[in-house]
């Protein structure tokens, strides 16, 4: 069937559903918001293309429609205000995704909760603590927005498409994520051996990209508010994976259960995704540096995780 519910119709729900309309993901889509004129005009806007890419049911939902659903996509979440802390956030999101969650679950559904809402990590967590949901079937977006920067900021420097570039960003999708260059390639070469045959690319300048991939959604809301492209192919990616069982590795936030020495955490590793949800936790073996920075930001995690529970 393909359903997919969106929870959420803000920049980057409404980004979404134009992301699966265009790339022709899923069969059924309903979006849930408050604002359900705006969700109809978005649907009337996007049934207009149709015609190019093929049939699609686009809908107004309400909550019982996630009874039987593959997939609920949730995007819902206050935006940080200027004099808000990152916890002042997280609380308020937490109280956000606790009344929707409960919605979703009092309809009955069984399937996969994909979460997209920030701070991802800690409200993925917090999902699968109020669902009771097993570990594969309750995903957060994570870092896949921030490996797909990283790639595409390599990629220009090197003028390589990005997509012959495999890097990943792991630990918490912010100030404390990492890029793993141990066992990153650059056109089937390794970094370090890229290195060594290309001399006017330096591991200063890595450094830097990596930097400047940290603080892009910065830049991008000093800009125009708020970022929502990038996220919503991101997340559309996710979803093609599930519906069409593909079993692509990804960079997304799982629980942990041992991996990286930790448990009771949600946070970003490459995983295996099916029709299943996370068939499978990749754990990277990392060089001690990068086993220092991923402990930092599970440390981090579980601080936020804490005070949300106070």
């Amino acid at each position: 069937m393909e359903k997919i519910i969106l929870i959420g119709n803000g920049d980057v729900g409404s980004s979404y559903s134009f992301a699966l309309v265009a790339q022709g993901i899923g069969n059924e889509i309903g979006i849930i918001d408050l604002d359900k004129a705006k969700a109809a005009g978005d649907i009337q806007d996007l049934n207009h293309g149709l015609a190019y890419v093929g049939p699609k049911t686009l809908y107004v939902a309400d909550y019982e429609d996630c009874r039987d659903a593959d997939l609920v996509v949730i995007t819902a979440g206050a935006a940080q205000l200027p004099h808000e802390t990152r916890l002042d956030l997280t609380k308020k999101n937490a109280q956000i995704m606790k009344k929707i969650v409960k919605s979703v679950i009092a309809s009955g559904f069984q399937g996969i909760f994909l979460i997209a809402s920030n701070p991802v990590d800690v409200l993925t967590h917090y999902v699968k603590k109020l669902t009771g949901f097993p570990s594969h079937k309750v995903i957060g977006s994570g870092t896949s927005l921030d490996s797909a920067r990283l790639r595409n900021a390599i990629g220009e420097q090197l003028t390589i498409d990005p997509r012959d570039i495999q890097i990943y960003v792991l630990g918490e999708h912010g100030d404390t994520q990492f890029p793993v260059w141990s066992h990153g390639n650059i056109g089937g070469l390794s970094v370090h051996e890229w290195l060594e045959t290309h001399p006017n690319f330096s591991e200063q300048d890595l450094g830097l990209i990596a930097e400047k991939v940290k603080n892009a959604a910065y830049d991008i809301i000093a800009a125009k508010g708020s970022t929502h492209y990038g996220i919503a192919i991101s997340l559309a990616r996710i979803t093609r994976s599930i519906l069409k069982d593909e079993h692509a590795v990804l960079p997304v936030s799982v629980h942990l259960e041992g991996q990286y020495q930790a448990t009771d955490v949600c946070i970003s590793s490459p995983a295996i995704v099916n029709s299943q949800g996370i068939r499978e936790i990749i754990e990277m073996p990392l060089n001690e540096s990068e086993q220092q920075r991923m402990y930092d930001s599970i440390q981090a995690l579980k601080t936020m995780q804490a005070q949300l529970q106070e």
